[in-house]
């Protein structure tokens, strides 16, 4: 128990002094006064084989009253005031242009990501725009080349039907021709076989012969007087 006050007494005595500033007091003590202050609150509490804590804690808590452990003097205000400065113009000359100059270079480059973010961006839209010029393009060609087809489709349809009304009509044509032709072919015949039946019965009529230029007289008459009948 004895050792166990010892040591609580001595950190509490370690965490005074590094809780003290380095010069002197507003009492004009140090260091070694509170030292002593403790250790005489020690020698006080652990002469009798009993230890009074409640005791014990009154009599430290005397020694800080006693000594301000918190409280500098001027002469230490002043020296930190000038140590503060010091400090402060250091940091001013050699550590806020460095900082500046970071928060300088981190600006510009959020602001080149910013810039580029929005050029990649745009570009995308007139890529996108351009995607879909070229695809509006694309239909309207499409659109064109199936015109232009139903077009030709119409047009060679018109050809192949007047081509093929005028080889009809040629064929008629030549078919009437054919069947003239035919029809006088067959007059010819006709006429033929009629005149030369006619100058049978011719001679068989008059029982004579005739000369040549009598029958042929004889058959353009008679001919002409059947045609004539016929129409």
């Amino acid at each position: 128990m004895r050792i166990r006050t010892l040591l609580l007494a001595g950190l509490l005595a370690v965490g005074m002094v590094m809780a003290m500033p380095t010069g002197a007091h507003a009492s004009g003590g140090g260091p070694k006064e509170v030292f002593e202050c403790v250790e005489k609150a020690i020698e006080n509490n652990t002469e009798g084989k009993s230890v009074d804590y409640e005791a014990f804690e009154n009599a430290l808590e005397d020694c800080k009253k006693a000594k301000s452990l918190v409280t500098p003097a001027l002469p230490e205000i002043i020296w930190g005031g000038i140590a503060f400065l010091i400090v402060l113009a250091v940091l001013m000359k050699f550590a806020f242009p460095a900082l500046k100059k970071g928060l300088k270079a981190r600006e510009d480059k959020i602001r080149e990501d910013l810039e580029s973010a929005s050029r990649a961006r745009e570009e995308a839209e007139a890529e996108s725009a351009q995607y879909r010029a070229q695809i509006g393009d694309a239909r309207s060609e499409a659109n064109v080349i199936v015109e232009e087809a139903r077009a030709d489709a119409e047009r060679i349809r018109r050809e192949v039907v007047a081509r093929a009304e005028a080889e009809a009509a040629d064929t008629r044509e030549r078919a009437q021709e054919d069947i003239r032709l035919a029809q006088e072919r067959a007059v010819s015949d006709l006429r033929a076989q009629v005149a030369d039946l006619s100058i049978g019965l011719a001679e068989k009529v008059v029982e004579r012969n005739l000369d040549r230029d009598t029958q042929i007289a004889l058959i353009e008459s008679y001919i002409n007087s059947v045609g004539n009948e016929t129409r």
